[in-house]
């Protein structure tokens, strides 16, 4: 929800994260890319007062890019640590009931991460069955569209790993991996 109706730009708790992302990468992603869409979001919407997931779940255009972006960096800025917590032993089992293991889940989910054809992010999101599900969405899209509860992201724009890796998308996802604080993603489900 807007503070006092406008939508802030959330506080990292952090300024790097350890050897994986540089406080130069996040000091742009953070505080320009993630500002810049906070800032358009201000201008754009002047609906009514209701959460950010209703707004990328109905809106379009220019609204949606831009809230769909807030949502989508503050999911990842949250769920990131350079203290992280394991996943507790459930998580770890629903995730080795689905996948066959929880590598078997870490190697698809960074697969699809590298393989992403251009800008976007990947995502493990749970379905109305209690099903989680893997997917890529490209620019702005959040799997709040497709009526599924996100649970974890990983951005994959060029501005998230390219001043620490240039084009090595894996390399940045194989890093940014052991920095997830999965107490924040289990809280999501």
């Amino acid at each position: 929800m807007p503070i006092d109706g406008k939508f802030q730009l959330m506080t990292l708790p952090y300024q790097q994260l350890g050897e994986a992302v540089s406080q130069q990468t996040l000091s742009f992603h953070h505080g320009k890319h993630l500002k810049a869409y906070v800032d358009n979001l201000n201008k754009l919407y002047n609906g009514p007062a209701v959460s950010l997931q209703e707004i990328v779940r109905t809106a379009d255009g220019g609204v949606f890019n831009n809230a769909g972006q807030v949502l989508n960096h503050t999911m990842y800025f949250e769920q990131l640590s350079n203290t992280p917590r394991s996943m507790s032993d459930a998580f770890a089992a629903k995730l080795a009931a689905q996948y066959g293991s929880v590598e078997a889940f870490r190697d698809e989910f960074l697969q699809k991460g590298a393989s992403l054809f251009g800008s976007g992010w990947v995502w493990l999101s749970l379905d109305a069955d209690g099903k989680l599900v893997i997917t890529q969405n490209a620019g702005a899209d959040n799997p709040v569209r497709h009526d599924l509860c996100p649970l974890l992201t990983i951005d994959v724009w060029e501005h998230a790993y390219y001043l620490d890796y240039q084009n090595r998308r894996a390399d940045y996802l194989a890093a940014i991996w052991q920095c997830i604080d999965w107490p924040v993603v289990e809280a999501r489900m």
